[in-house]
């Protein structure tokens, strides 16, 4: 029963996110919805149908025993996997800015690479119960996870999305470290990652640009660097206490993605320093609750899938975090619960899900 009251506070966390979500999307999109769909409710409502998705899938979630997950590992990771691939194909996934992420019916769009982000999570939390003290071993008990990880970035790579496939395989590399892989390994691939790294960066033009951005976004302040010039003002602008809810002057058509990836700082426009701070707080709440569930899970892999959702969650907020501030160069992973999306909205409330039913099953084994 020690964790009922852990399960308790998670759900109001979420509850309490979500709720704020919808404020600051109202909030950030109403004037650009009207201009564009003659509608200042259209991306509410659409949020709102997320949501009532999401809410759904984490009920489902949480009351489906999270033990049985680890038998359908493989077949979540191959039909990912397949996913993946079909959205590079011309005519069934949707191209958004020269970049193939989606699959789109009607006012549906989903990202293959969220579930995609589950899956491998999922399956590495199975192979390391699987194998236990092998997994010290490099044939036997690294490399199998690095192959699963490997192909899965190549695809998501394609898109093009680098962001996204850092994510994941930060996750994975945290997943194994605590595990018990040997340092060197990790080291090893991390060493020889180096440059294939820096090529994907420094030889794509629009993610130099994004790195020259960030070291100096007034070089170019029309064009790379507008959106973290604009992303900074608003966060200034917004001092201690804001200037109002409703107020931001920044989401007029000066700050691009005020509603998705910059939410945070039309948050820290309208509602100021209290209104930033108060958000950040609630979300470490929400992980110190997310890690009681980890610390007690009933078994190492509800131990090890908890912390791989976990630590995606903490990526996501980190970043989207830091990308408004200017901490980070500019990259889109939305705010969790807060942001406007359908894919990482719908799986974020999924994970919460699993978080919830891990604590159910740690409670009443």
């Amino acid at each position: 029963m020690e964790l009922r009251q852990t399960r308790i506070n998670l759900f109001i966390l979420t509850l309490v996110l979500v709720s704020i979500g919808m404020v600051m999307i109202y909030s950030a999109s109403s004037i650009y919805a009207w201009d564009n769909y003659q509608d200042s409710f259209y991306f509410l409502k659409r949020h709102v149908s997320f949501l009532l998705i999401g809410a759904v899938i984490m009920f489902l979630v949480m009351s489906y025993d999270y033990r049985r997950l680890e038998k359908y590992a493989k077949p979540l990771l191959v039909v990912s996997l397949i996913l993946l691939a079909l959205v590079l194909i011309p005519g069934i996934g949707r191209e958004v800015s020269g970049a193939r992420r989606w699959f789109r019916y009607k006012f549906i769009s989903f990202q293959p690479s969220e579930l995609a982000s589950l899956a491998v999570i999922v399956y590495v939390a199975g192979f390391i119960k699987r194998r236990g003290n092998l997994i010290k071993d490099f044939w036997r008990g690294f490399m199998p996870p690095m192959a699963v990880l490997g192909i899965t970035v190549l695809l998501i790579l394609a898109q093009p999305d680098l962001g996204t496939s850092l994510s994941i395989a930060a996750v994975v590399f945290m997943m194994l470290f605590v595990s018990g892989v040997r340092i060197r390994y990790l080291g090893s691939l991390l060493l020889a990652s180096v440059p294939a790294l820096y090529l994907l960066i420094f030889s794509v033009p629009y993610r130099r640009m994004r790195i020259m951005a960030f070291l100096n976004p007034w070089l170019d302040p029309k064009g790379s660097g507008f959106q973290i010039i604009q992303s900074q003002i608003a966060i200034g602008s917004g001092g201690i206490f804001g200037v109002g809810l409703g107020h931001s002057r920044q989401k007029l058509f000066y700050l691009p993605a005020a509603h998705t990836d910059f939410i945070f700082s039309i948050i820290g426009e309208e509602l100021g320093l209290i209104g930033t701070i108060g958000v950040i707080i609630l979300f470490i709440i929400f992980i110190q609750q997310a890690l009681k569930i980890m610390k007690n899970a009933p078994d190492r892999f509800g131990y090890f899938l908890s912390m791989g959702l976990i630590l995606m969650i903490v990526l996501k907020v980190a970043v989207n975090v830091g990308v408004s501030c200017g901490l980070l160069p500019t990259k889109g992973l939305p705010l969790p619960f807060i942001s406007y999306g359908g894919s990482s909205f719908i799986f974020d409330m999924a994970s919460v899900g699993i978080l919830l039913n891990i604590a159910r099953v740690g409670d009443y084994p």
